[in-house]
């Protein structure tokens, strides 16, 4: 069932349970944005704070509102990414792909125990099936990325030299490390070149994207967006 029935269903459930106030708020989930015709509602923009949070390993009462618009952006970025996904021939992520990210996020959050993981997540408000279809989607979205963006950025020997130069071994110099001769780090360089150059490349692809795409956030929506 789309979460335009869904709504519809809502509104008109809604007129049952105006002698309670309190009902008629447990029942109405508002409108946040609409992204070429897809609703993202209040518990999707409310669920998408808990996960950043957690996966950022923020306390939900150190957000601030700037957090929860980077949250609803982060959203409607998403939304756009899965147009791209339908639009083409997509792997997504497995099952085993999941376990291994979530493994990782139990590891930097030093909740090994199972104890200790279950109450994380009752800390964020979290169930194990929805971090496992946010962490999906974290994955897909940076699968998307990696087999649009890379094929296209070529970082040359020179380029490489002259970070390993100016960047690297002044680095090194600084701690007191050791230096380490070009050739071993060469791949590390150039990745980590390439992610900064794809980091680049998104900011002007997401741009693209929105440029080209009906969205309405806040105030921009209307009554007729809401219902339609």
């Amino acid at each position: 069932m789309s979460k335009r029935v869904v709504f519809s269903l809502l509104a008109g459930l809604l007129f049952f349970a105006q002698g309670s106030p309190a009902s008629a708020a447990e029942i109405l989930d508002r409108i946040v944005a609409v992204v070429n015709g897809h609703i993202i509602l209040q518990s999707d923009w409310d669920d998408g704070v808990r996960f950043d949070a957690f996966a950022a390993g923020k306390s939900l009462k150190q957000l601030t509102a700037e957090d929860r618009k980077t949250s609803l952006d982060r959203l409607v970025d998403q939304e756009l990414f899965r147009e791209q996904m339908n639009s083409a021939e997509f792997q997504h992520a497995t099952s085993d792909e999941v376990q291994v990210r979530i493994n990782e996020i139990r590891k930097q959050s030093s909740n090994d125990s199972e104890p200790a993981w279950q109450v994380a997540l009752t800390r964020y408000g979290l169930t194990e099936d929805e971090l496992r279809k946010r962490v999906a989607t974290e994955i897909d979205v940076m699968r998307l990325i990696d087999a649009h963006l890379r094929p296209s950025i070529d970082i040359d020997p020179k380029t490489i030299e002259s970070y390993y130069n100016q960047e690297l071994l002044p680095q090194l110099r600084r701690s007191g490390a050791k230096e380490v001769p070009l050739a071993e780090v060469t791949p590390k360089i150039k990745e980590l070149l390439t992610q900064k150059k794809m980091d680049q490349m998104l900011v002007a692809w997401l741009q693209n994207l929105r440029s080209g795409s009906q969205i309405r956030t806040g105030s921009s929506l209307s009554l007729e967006g809401q219902t339609q």
